[in-house]
């Protein structure tokens, strides 16, 4: 644990330097690479080093006790002493929070896709509902939402929507979403005012970059037509529309919502190249399918993570037995709370990995 943590901060010291050569500074890819990277290991490295100094207190005061007589002194010494060995642990547990390895794919944006699944159109309401939650999440932190392709439904809310989250770290708060999703509730069709049970399946995906996955010219079949969607004259007569076809996957993606063709391209690509990974993705991890799962689940989008029950005003996530009384908020998009403590269960469940680890 030491070793790591002596690594990170000569590595910091390091950036220090690089950040300060003239060659880095006029290079600003370089420059903007290795300012992520000291600004990613900055929280460690003041961790470290504010350990390190109750550590060397503590042996400097312990010494000192020894070589004097002086009883305000000693009560002195004491008290540092003291003051130091109570943020030992705190500082300790703090380290090996930041010690755990970070998903590469957490300060990205996100692709999400929800679809209305088992429930007819009370399914496809419940979608637009759930569009409507994480647009309004979106909005309180200050990220930009960009709808990429939305199929509407008649009775209101989507048949299935994909939309562009734009914005610092979406993607690890947002990772979570990922499965099915589950409302009980009296449908407004409903008559006799029985509670009925939908679903819609929610798809988190990180947008990736071209550095990242390869999509060749020659393997892209695109095809251009006449938007049918909301958007008025204008994309109803040109061919505005987009549809991408990835020959080697099958992976077809559609964009419409823009009036302009390259815009509803560059959008259709985006989604593209997120399925594409994620599918590869997929691959290269069911060789480890029987492995134990973490606290927050598989990520599978068949797996039910969450109940949103409307008589009781109650939420459920299933994978951390959380239940909130707050439905009304946070089908308004205050997700906070239970962000919070799927993320709190995620680092648990890693930090276990490194408790055989001592300092």
């Amino acid at each position: 644990m030491f070793d790591k943590l002596e690594i990170i901060e000569e590595r910091y010291e390091q950036l220090n330097e690089l950040l300060s050569d003239p060659d880095v500074v006029s290079d600003p890819n370089k420059l903007r690479e290795y300012s992520k990277e000291q600004s990613d290991l900055q929280k460690t490295v003041d961790v470290y080093r504010e350990y390190k100094q109750h550590k060397e207190t503590i042996a400097e005061s312990t010494e000192m006790l020894g070589d004097t007589d002086d009883k305000e002194m000693i009560m002195m010494l004491k008290e540092e002493i003291s003051d130091s060995e109570k943020k030992i642990p705190e500082l300790e547990k703090s380290l090996k929070v930041l010690l755990i390895p970070k998903d590469p794919n957490d300060d990205k944006n996100v692709i999400m896709e929800i679809r209305g699944a088992a429930g007819g159109d009370e399914a496809q309401i419940f979608a637009g509902d759930l569009f409507r939650m994480y647009s309004r999440f979106a909005e309180n932190q200050g990220w930009k939402t960009e709808i990429v392709e939305s199929t509407q439904s008649e009775h209101g809310g989507f048949k299935e929507i994909s939309f562009l989250i734009v914005g610092q770290g979406a993607y690890s708060k947002l990772k979570f979403e990922n499965g099915a999703h589950r409302v009980q509730r009296v449908p407004e069709t409903e008559s006799q005012g029985r509670v009925h049970t939908s679903t819609a399946t929610v798809a988190v995906l990180p947008e990736v970059e071209d550095v990242e996955i390869e999509i060749r010219n020659e393997d892209l079949k695109i095809d251009t037509y006449r938007s049918s969607g909301a958007g008025g004259q204008h994309v109803n007569t040109t061919d505005s529309a987009v549809r991408i076809t990835h020959l080697p996957t099958g992976t077809v993606v559609t964009s419409q919502d823009e009036k302009s063709q390259i815009k509803n391209r560059e959008r259709a690509m985006k989604v593209l190249k997120a399925r594409v990974y994620d599918l590869k993705q997929q691959e290269a991890q069911k060789e480890y399918a029987d492995q134990r799962k973490t606290a927050v689940g598989t990520g599978d989008r068949s797996e039910r993570i969450r109940t949103y029950n409307y008589p009781q005003s109650r939420v459920t996530d299933h994978r951390i037995g959380l239940t909130l009384q707050k439905l009304d908020q946070i089908i308004e998009g205050k997700l906070d709370e239970v962000i919070d403590a799927l993320t709190i269960s995620e680092q648990t469940e890693k930090l276990e990995e490194l408790n055989n680890a001592s300092f």
